[in-house]
């Protein structure tokens, strides 16, 4: 019990943090003290509290994109192991209602985007599904990889890393294949550099944040809380596969959880400021090679 509670408290809480060490990475890099550290906390509390600006041109589907996506996001992350804790929800085949949260969540967003009728709106929603096709692929591959690596078809059983034989000399290369693949498939999914740039402000480049320009106040809050808790899921997704936190005790397991999904923060930040964005036309390359690395790691597990 006190296990599931701690996994929620965290699941609910430390999302925003991630996004502060990115945004602190960044002003690292270019030389700047930054924004504070719990920034997105203050920021994500003043859009709840704010008024909203609604067109009448819009529907109830307007509304919903937001809620329905943090939703999406919260109950995804209910179904993750964090270290070497039990998920709070796991079943068997609840990897493919996993990938499917977030496919409603794409759907929910994309359709209240339309809605607007706005042509940029449009053409972000566009983008984003067009993409998606290309994501969804790679991140099914490496749950079918996994799934082979570990004999089981649950969340719980495909992260358990220090009680399955991943880390087997044989199966080297194919986890390394998924890592690398995965970490693309967070880089898209998270619309960060080099897919998409959170801090564009020219539409005719923008993906996600093009799908949002008609939100406000508690509205925007929500996308912003829902797009921190899916970073936090897909992050906590990768350091399971990079780091035998269920080998280690409780105490040491906790700090280095976080202290991992700090460093992977980090690491998104430090790529975001040496790497330009990718041309448009090129990111369906870098994309196709995500779902390459993960369907080869899959086809040299049942060669």
């Amino acid at each position: 019990m006190i296990a599931t509670l701690v996994h929620v408290l965290l699941l609910l809480f430390l999302p925003p943090l991630l996004l502060g060490v990115i945004n602190k990475t960044k002003a690292f890099f270019a030389g700047r003290v930054g924004a504070p550290l719990l920034q997105p906390y203050y920021d994500i509390a003043k859009l709840l509290g704010k008024g909203m600006v609604i067109s009448s041109s819009t529907t109830w589907v307007f509304r919903s994109g937001p809620v329905v996506s943090a939703v999406a996001a919260v109950a995804a992350g209910l179904m993750l192991p964090l270290g070497n804790g039990s998920a709070a929800v796991s079943f068997t085949g609840d990897f493919l209602l996993f990938a499917y949260l977030f496919a409603l969540s794409r759907f929910f967003t994309t359709s209240a985007a339309l809605d607007t009728g706005s042509p940029f709106e449009g053409m972000g929603s566009a983008r984003e599904v067009t993409f998606a096709v290309l994501t969804e692929p790679a991140l099914f591959f490496a749950f079918l990889a996994l799934a082979r690596l570990s004999g089981s078809l649950s969340l719980s059983g495909m992260l358990s890393i220090g009680v399955t034989p991943m880390y087997a000399a044989g199966n080297a290369a194919p986890l390394v294949l998924l890592i690398i693949g995965l970490f693309i498939v967070l880089l898209a999914e998270n619309s960060r550099l080099p897919v998409d740039d959170p801090a564009t402000h020219l539409e005719l480049t923008m993906i996600h944040e093009a799908m949002v320009l008609d939100h406000s106040g508690p509205l925007l809050g929500l996308i912003e809380y829902g797009s921190s808790v899916k970073l936090f899921v897909l992050e906590s997704v990768l350091l399971n596969l990079v780091f035998p936190f269920r080998a280690l005790a409780q105490p040491a397991h906790s700090i280095l959880w976080v202290a991992g999904l700090v460093a992977v923060s980090a690491l998104i930040g430090s790529i975001e400021s040496v790497m330009a964005r990718l041309r448009m036309p090129r990111v369906p390359a870098l994309l196709i090679a995500a779902m390459l690395l993960c369907g080869s790691a899959f086809i040299i597990l049942v060669r």
